[in-house]
């Protein structure tokens, strides 16, 4: 008798555990739990902590309260200056209602694949009417605002908060880049060349105005020598003048000697004269104070 007790306490303890065990649960701090019976939400527990449930009967769903990432495939986009890029975004999100996620989407996995193509949408809706300029400048971060506002408002059927939504990266398909690449050679040649040609331009201006300002000084310079020279010889006339009109016999003498000069210094010098020529007039014997012969 006291062996079927034990026997029976026994079981009853075991199976008091087993109860306990499935009705106990831990909700951790960075998960948040939905309590389905039958497959239908129950209650929501955001708390982190000790709960309970009832065995057999209900199951529990978890879910991540921290921000999660969400990347959507590539996908190629049309711009209004008629140029195809090609666009990596991504996004971060944050479950903040469980149950209607749970009741949209179910899980994270199906959430990327149809959330995924409702930020793309979005994306290739706004993008679709900006210039690739724009999307590079300063205007960028009004873009991504029109975008998260966009998104945002389809986020919040499906539970979630949009923390952030960035496009990562933008290229250009490898015949657009080309080219581009081409039109970007092209308009750095034709820069080039405008630059080239000004700088030649100017070069044939700052010749011009040196050779005007040469020519200028060339000739003020010539003037002025032409001056100098005048006004030499009219100095130079002046001295001769009133030496002759002290001593005419020096005067000759001094005059022959400049021409003795004149035409006798140097090799190979050649003349044919009379012997009685005037211009060997102070070379005889008795003429050299000057008096020219027959005189």
């Amino acid at each position: 008798m006291m062996k079927n007790k034990l026997l029976v306490l026994g079981i009853v303890l075991v199976v008091a555990g087993f109860v306990a065990t499935s009705a106990l649960f831990t909700v951790h701090q960075t998960k948040q739990a939905i309590v389905l019976q039958f497959g239908e939400a129950k209650r929501v527990i955001r708390e982190p902590g000790l709960s309970f449930k009832i065995p057999v009967v209900q199951n529990i769903v978890f879910y991540d309260n921290r921000i999660l990432d969400l990347d959507p495939p590539n996908f190629e986009v049309l711009l209004t200056d008629k140029k195809r890029i090609i666009v990596d975004a991504y996004s971060r999100y944050r479950i903040i209602d469980p149950l209607a996620f749970f009741r949209r989407v179910g899980t994270e996995e199906v959430l990327r694949d149809r959330f995924g193509k409702i930020i793309n949408s979005s994306l290739r809706r706004v993008i679709a009417t900006v210039s690739l300029r724009d999307l590079l400048s300063e205007k960028r971060n009004d873009i991504m605002a029109t975008i998260q506002a966009t998104v945002s408002e389809a986020a919040s059927s499906y539970g979630i908060e949009i923390v952030d939504i960035r496009i990562g990266r933008t290229e250009l398909p490898t015949q657009t880049r080309q080219s581009v690449f081409d039109r970007m050679r092209t308009e750095r040649e034709r820069e080039a060349r405008e630059l080239r040609a000004e700088g030649g331009e100017e070069a044939r201006k700052i010749r011009a105005k040196a050779d005007l300002e040469k020519t200028i000084l060339l000739a003020e310079a010539e003037r002025l020598g032409q001056i100098m020279r005048g006004e030499g010889e009219g100095g130079r006339n002046k001295v001769l003048g009133e030496a002759y009109g002290k001593d005419p016999a020096f005067f000759d003498f001094y005059k022959s000697l400049a021409e003795y000069r004149q035409n006798l210094v140097g090799d190979g010098t050649t003349m044919v004269l009379s012997p009685d020529s005037e211009f060997f007039r102070f070379f005889e014997s008795g003429s050299a104070q000057g008096t020219p012969k027959g005189r």
